[in-house]
């Protein structure tokens, strides 16, 4: 279920957004999980990265709409934002934090229906990719299973190696490839879970990466590792070993 968040600190407004949304679940046949905040504190403060979409008001006493966006951003960068204001000629500011649009006040549903169909579309389509969720000292990483490289673990967490760097997490590498079972990952040894979709080739005692990096397959791995790697080429999704 979509969750959307409405923040905003006139409770009048609040509710006008409330009751839009409620004509454009009737009218569509939706069903959004809903609620509101008071300001843009309230929301950093108590924020969590389960928020499909937030219509976020810019004008807010404390911390404004601008302001709290930029702190989401710092550790969610897939919700969607749509600021809600008086303000038209603050709009382009948006950009600033990859807004999807703006709606100006007072909101006419025709325009808060477009908005909201784009938001959804979004929502969706990022909800249909494939990715695995990464808890970070931040907070949560979302990060599509095809960024990443190869994961490698050390005493007390595992290493994620990805296209977009590194990311080090408090988990084992038997529950990472877990998270990834069904995906196409697979022990090279008992220190690497690498992405077949990386792999250039394979030689006598390593995989060579696409990157030039080169991990070591061990013997008691090596005849698992090249037939998963096979079956993924020739369009099987293999299941990964467990340790």
């Amino acid at each position: 279920m979509i969750t959307i968040r409405i923040v905003d600190d006139d409770p009048a407004e609040a509710r006008h957004l409330s009751g839009l949304l409620d004509r454009y679940q009737s009218e569509h046949d939706e069903h959004f999980a809903v609620d509101v905040l008071v300001d843009g504190e309230q929301l950093v403060e108590q924020y969590r990265p389960d928020a499909d979409i937030l219509f976020l008001d810019v004008d807010m006493p404390g911390m404004d709409g601008f302001t709290a966006a930029r702190r989401i951003r710092d550790f969610d960068q897939d919700v969607v934002i749509v600021f809600v204001t008086h303000l038209g000629h603050f709009a382009m500011r948006g950009y600033d934090v990859g807004a999807l649009g703006y709606l100006a006040k007072p909101v006419l549903y025709g325009a808060f229906a477009r908005q909201l169909a784009r938001a959804v579309t979004v929502v969706r389509r990022r909800l249909a990719e494939d990715f695995v969720v990464l808890p970070t000292r931040g907070g949560l990483a979302r990060v599509p299973t095809a960024e990443v490289v190869f994961a490698e673990s050390a005493r007390r967490h595992t290493t994620v190696h990805t296209d977009c760097g590194d990311f080090i997490v408090p988990t084992t590498l038997k529950q990472l490839e877990d998270d990834l079972a069904g995906r196409p990952f697979y022990r090279s040894n008992n220190c690497y879970l690498v992405n077949l979709r990386q792999v250039a080739e394979v030689d006598e005692s390593d995989c060579v990466l696409r990157d030039g990096r080169r991990l070591v397959i061990s013997r008691s791995r090596r005849r698992g590792f090249v037939t998963a790697l096979r079956e993924y080429l020739a369009g099987a999704m293999p299941v990964g070993e467990s340790a």
